[in-house]
């Protein structure tokens, strides 16, 4: 069953990933044109994390570290990161399949704890679609630590 908060999360995060994804030439002042998403610095270490499944996701400057509960010890692979208009993309490749994050400013919640987030995560692996939440550390999260 799906709630309504999720299917808002996932029409928003489908929205916003193909806004990242779509590319603006045009000229200088024409109808449209927007800024390049700045909101997270170039070298910036962004984490980001999901549940259900459970997931995260280290990614600093050119390098993504993928963990699941099966695979504490995580994956690392290579990424490139893209400002787009509304957000910053992450594209790489995880065991030969490709790998798509979307991260784009908007408070976030990752339902297992009193936890707020600055920025929602989209990430495509393969056919795989998994939603999340992240942070940096210039802008965290807000809410209670957890114990660990």
């Amino acid at each position: 069953m799906i709630g309504k908060e999720f299917a808002k999360r996932l029409a928003l995060s489908a929205a916003v990933s193909l806004g990242l994804y779509a590319c603006f030439g045009g000229a200088e002042d024409a109808p449209g044109d927007v800024e390049t998403f700045d909101g997270i610095a170039d070298g910036e270490t962004i984490n980001a994390l999901g549940n259900e499944p459970f997931w995260s996701a280290k990614i600093e400057t050119e390098k993504l570290t993928y963990t699941t509960p099966e695979n504490m010890a995580g994956d690392v692979v290579a990424v490139k990161r893209f400002a787009g208009n509304g957000g910053l993309g992450i594209s790489g490749e995880l065991a030969g399949a490709p790998l798509h994050m979307a991260v784009t400013p908007g408070e976030c919640s990752d339902t297992m704890s009193d936890r707020s987030y600055p920025f929602t995560v989209t990430l495509t692996l393969g056919e795989t679609q998994l939603n999340g939440c992240a942070y940096t550390e210039s802008q965290p999260y807000s809410g209670e630590e957890t114990e660990g």
